[in-house]
């Protein structure tokens, strides 16, 4: 079977069909839509896991704009590590070869998981 972009997507079900939900201004503040989210909405969203970061992106049904795409590792990207990867300093690496560097003991991680800073340990 061939690799996907959309291999690591998952899904949300958000159901408030017996709750209060959200309050418009939380909703929004959460860049989600007040109508799906607020008392007896439901929403239903596919979420991104991102390689870059690992972080998971809920995919807002309401969003225009393109996601991010990067071709090295031929995946869909957050909007946080697509601004990190058009920088012109950019070294590519995926959340899990920094992990297994981690895991090597012979480096530490410091900053934002979108731009991690390598740290070589000392002994």
């Amino acid at each position: 079977m061939p690799f996907l972009k959309t291999s690591r997507d998952g899904e949300l079900f958000l159901d408030h069909s017996a709750s209060p939900g959200l309050p418009p201004g939380i909703a929004q503040r959460m860049d989600l839509p007040p109508e799906l989210v607020g008392e007896g909405g439901r929403m239903h969203a596919a979420t991104l896991g991102c390689p870059h970061c690992g972080g998971v992106v809920l995919l807002n049904p309401m969003r225009k704009r393109a996601r991010a795409n990067c071709f090295k590792c031929n995946a869909y990207i957050c909007d946080g590590c697509a601004f990190v990867a058009s920088q012109p300093d950019y070294l590519h690496r995926t959340f899990a070869e920094v992990a297994e560097l981690v895991r090597s003991g012979k480096w530490t991680v410091s900053g934002p998981t979108c731009n991690p800073i390598l740290t070589p340990v000392e002994k």
